[in-house]
């Protein structure tokens, strides 16, 4: 939810409600999700939010996501008014408190898929595509071919299978979580490694075989913060309590709510749509 909200409020630099409250996030989120759910045609639905971060990662790495600057007022005031959208739309959201979106959605895809049903995770966040296998697919929003990515993808963008996702980002780090990785080994050295030896186990109980010395000595000065960086990464999906696909189907719209919001943001595009659909505008006459 949080970085569709951010990427909604930089997508559309101005634009406000009658009375000037900040509108911007609150429309591209509406019309984003609108668009995902043309183009996946879902029969359940989730939106999860950041709860904050996860305290076992924080212990493990104090710097970690510590160099994200503090969201801008403008968007912390609108997050409560996408909240009350989905609501009234009957959408299914989450926000635990001290609990990562990204490990919320990786059990709740897992348990999904036990329950027969086929998950697409909407994230550019590349650590999900460690999750990517039969049944869970990605749908990242800066792909402009707009394909659900599987195995395959995976793949062709990092140059080693979803399964060894976790030990990639471990070699190589990842800048935007601030979990540094090994000096000198980007993408293609860590795949090629990952190629040879499979595993980062492999590759430290085997490490007198690479023959780069530069690679082979930051790889044994790095060896604690590598497989610190293994548990940094791999997502968290062991969720306590029952998975009820139920709660994630779409629930009955409340109509005469959604037109309230729209008239207070605004959006008169949004709301003719509603009445044109719903006949809102004559049931709120009545009442009126």
């Amino acid at each position: 939810g949080h970085a569709y909200a951010y990427r909604a409020f930089h997508a559309i630099r101005e634009l406000r409600s009658p009375v000037g409250q900040p509108t911007n996030a609150i429309y591209g989120f509406i019309k984003m999700l609108g668009k995902l759910r043309g183009a996946v045609q879902p029969t359940h639905l989730m939106v999860v939010w950041d709860g904050g971060l996860s305290a076992e990662r924080v212990a493990a790495l104090p710097a970690y996501k510590a160099q994200r600057p503090a969201m801008p007022e403008e968007l912390a005031a609108q997050l409560d008014e996408i909240a009350q959208y989905l609501a009234a739309a009957g959408l299914a959201s989450f926000c635990g408190e001290g609990i990562e979106a990204a490990d919320y959605i990786a059990g709740l895809a897992e348990r999904a898929v036990a329950a027969g049903l086929e998950v697409v995770i909407a994230s550019s966040d590349k650590d999900f595509m460690q999750l990517v296998r039969a049944g869970i697919g990605l749908l990242n929003p800066n792909d402009k071919s707009e394909k659900v990515w599987g195995a395959a993808q995976v793949r062709e963008k990092t140059g080693v299978e979803p399964a060894q996702i976790v030990d990639w980002l471990s070699l190589v780090g990842d800048s935007v979580d601030n979990i540094p990785g090994v000096p000198g080994v980007g993408p293609k050295t860590a795949a090629d490694l990952l190629g040879q030896f499979g595993s980062i186990a492999n590759l430290y109980e085997r490490l007198a075989e690479v023959r780069s010395q530069r690679i082979r000595g930051a790889l044994a000065l790095s060896e604690a913060a590598v497989r610190r960086n293994q548990e940094l990464v791999r997502l968290k999906d062991d969720l306590p309590g029952a998975f009820n696909p139920a709660e994630l189907v779409e629930r009955t719209p409340r109509i005469e709510v959604l037109a309230g919001l729209y008239r207070r943001w605004g959006f008169r595009g949004m709301l003719a749509e509603l009445e044109a659909s719903s006949g809102v505008e004559d049931r709120q006459a009545v009442l009126l």
